[in-house]
């Protein structure tokens, strides 16, 4: 559970305690600022057509349509996923860059920490994986709850997929599952949208400097959707992963919160261990897809 000092000290520590990876060019000020207007609108990558919703190489991905309360996407459920799961199937860049064109915060303590605009990205892996799983396209929520389960650990989050016949996502399965065959930086594209995901709110303690409960229901956010029709990746609540080739297993936090982070699909942090639980940590379950021709 969170300590109010320790919890005030981390956030003033954000930029020391994500472990993400990003290679970044020098840039002029940049216009905006924290709360500021939203930058321009998601795109693919450069030199790239727009891809649909659903995955390119997905022989039954998840058809999106414009419906549902709040304007959230609705899906068609393929027959390779269990109830309230979508396909994810392409190939997996395990070495990737994204180089930040102009980041919304050039100076003072959070500068050069949230980009505003990716240029196009590079596979640096000599070969790609090709990933083939299903994978909940919500953060877990208890049946007949209006919010994503929060206060879960690591350990909690495989008790609970396991017992409802599915496992904990690795990291790769939730890297691809967010950034898509495109691999966009962000579930949503490009350009960052601070209004597209339940992110850069600035109101997130309370008078006493505790870590106020921001949570979104799942169908809040419809921009914030990745090319698989995986909702609220980035942002709401920051989901646990396994560490692949951790033994004994080792947790990966995923997506950040609500708070003013990075909040892109590579971005990481491992500073808790599996037993930690807060206001802001959940997570989804993965399992392997089923074969549609199998009897």
């Amino acid at each position: 559970m969170h300590e109010r000092g320790y919890l005030l000290g981390m956030l003033l520590a954000l930029p020391a305690l994500c472990q993400c990876e990003e290679a970044s060019l020098p840039v002029a000020a940049a216009e905006l600022t924290l709360g500021g207007p939203a930058p321009a609108r998601a795109r693919p990558a450069l030199g790239k057509k727009a891809q649909p919703p659903a995955a390119e190489a997905a022989s039954e991905s998840a058809e999106l349509l414009a419906a549902g309360e709040h304007g959230a996407p609705a899906f068609v459920e393929p027959s390779s996923c269990g109830e309230g799961m979508l396909l994810v199937e392409g190939e997996y860049c395990p070495d990737l860059e994204h180089r930040c064109k102009r980041y919304l915060t050039p100076y003072g303590r959070f500068a050069k920490y949230r980009c505003a605009e990716y240029g196009e990205p590079r596979c640096r892996s000599k070969q790609r994986r090709s990933l083939r799983f299903c994978i909940d396209r919500d953060e877990y929520t208890e049946p007949g709850a209006r919010l994503p389960l929060n206060h879960k650990s690591f350990t909690d989050a495989e008790q609970i997929c396991q017992s409802i016949g599915k496992r904990v996502c690795t990291e790769s399965e939730w890297n691809f599952a967010c950034e898509g065959n495109e691999m966009r930086p962000y579930p949503y594209g490009f350009d960052r949208d601070p209004r597209a995901c339940n992110s850069d709110r600035t109101d997130i303690l309370t008078p006493g400097k505790a870590l106020r409960d921001l949570r979104a229901p799942s169908d809040a956010f419809p921009e914030c959707v990745s090319p698989f029709g995986v909702r609220n990746l980035s942002g709401n609540l920051e989901e646990f992963v396994l560490k692949e080739g951790s033994d004994p297993p080792r947790p990966v936090m995923k997506g950040a919160y609500w708070q003013p982070s990075q909040n892109a699909c590579r971005s990481r942090q491992t500073v808790h261990g599996a037993r930690y639980s807060g206001t802001e940590t959940g997570f989804r379950c993965c399992s392997e897809a089923r074969d549609p021709a199998a009897k």
